[in-house]
């Protein structure tokens, strides 16, 4: 938190000194393409009322990353909705876990809570369980497994197992709670009214994302629903007729700036599907903001966010 703030503050305090220098140049040429004598020395008082003016500007950064980190804590808000499918479903979607010094055992136990109280047919897991290790990792899964859902829990890989994980290990880890990870494969699930099938691929760019090998042998006119961490599949699998994905990775931005539901972050300039639900003709894509947090633990205007989708 302190890191952000001040790198910030430091910016904010060295664009402000240049400006201040430019003009200074420039009114000092001004003067002297003009033959005037030189400007009278500021009043000491307006100085360092103009100082501690900057200052409370300065530390503007600081106190949003405080108040950021306590958003960030804050527990998640259920996002629900309901989406044409072809098979009914109650899904609930979690997403960047990101398990660590700021999603431990005791903070993953309220999301399984909700998640257990919300009665699922299904549970998903769409990447990014770790922040930047594996020892947080297994206290977390002994909270999730706790979520019953009537056709299961399946899970995909994110970008951070592939950056800090080691992949063996964590397979081991998922396979001893009984979690089938998906990595370019499906699972076709028999239902009271019908088949469905849940397809998971491996991470766009980390990874060795294969959506066709993971569709192999699969009857498209079974519904199906892609989990994949990033969206960016998402063209691909509108075209070849898949009625839902769901996604994650850029945690609604996770600093926005602006007004809630209008602001701008870093995710906006490196993709069209930051958050929330998009529509390709029949195809849709969900985004979750998800719930844990990376590089800092700090939410301005993207809250932590459990997923809770009624499938018709």
């Amino acid at each position: 938190m302190w890191g952000l703030g001040s790198i910030f503050s430091a910016l904010l305090l060295f664009l402000w000194q240049v400006a201040g220098l430019q003009v200074r140049l420039i009114v000092r040429l001004g003067h002297r393409l003009a033959g005037r004598p030189a400007p009278v020395p500021v009043n000491p008082g307006r100085r360092l009322l103009l100082q501690a003016g900057a200052g409370s500007m300065f530390a503007v950064p600081l106190l949003l990353s405080g108040y950021g980190v306590s958003y960030a804590g804050r527990r998640g808000d259920v996002q629900e909705l309901t989406l044409p499918f072809g098979c009914p479903l109650k899904v609930v979607q979690l997403t960047d876990i990101h398990a660590g010094i700021f999603m431990n055992r005791r903070q993953m136990r309220y999301y399984v809570d909700k998640a257990i109280a919300l009665q699922p047919d299904l549970f998903v897991l769409t990447g990014d369980y770790i922040s930047n290790s594996l020892s947080f990792l297994p206290g977390c899964m002994e909270e999730m497994v706790r979520v019953r859902a009537r056709y299961g829990t399946f899970a995909t890989l994110g970008n951070h197992e592939h950056w800090y994980g080691n992949l063996i290990g964590l397979r081991k880890i998922f396979q001893r709670y009984g979690v089938p990870l998906l990595n370019n494969e499906h699972r076709v699930i028999q239902t009271e009214r019908g088949l469905f099938a849940v397809i998971g691929i491996d991470d766009l760019r980390n990874g060795d994302a294969d959506l066709d090998a993971a569709l192999y042998g699969l009857d498209p006119a079974i519904p199906r629903l892609l989990l994949s961490h990033r969206p960016e599949i998402f063209p691909r699998a509108a075209s070849l007729g898949i009625p839902l994905t769901l996604s994650g990775h850029y945690h609604g931005g996770q600093i926005k700036l602006g007004l809630p539901g209008a602001g701008i972050s870093l995710a906006h300039l490196r993709t069209p599907y930051v958050e929330g639900l998009f529509r390709i003709g029949a195809s849709c894509l969900y985004v979750s903001r998800g719930i844990g947090t990376t590089f800092t633990p700090v939410r301005l205007n993207a809250p932590p966010e459990i997923t809770l989708l009624h499938l018709t």
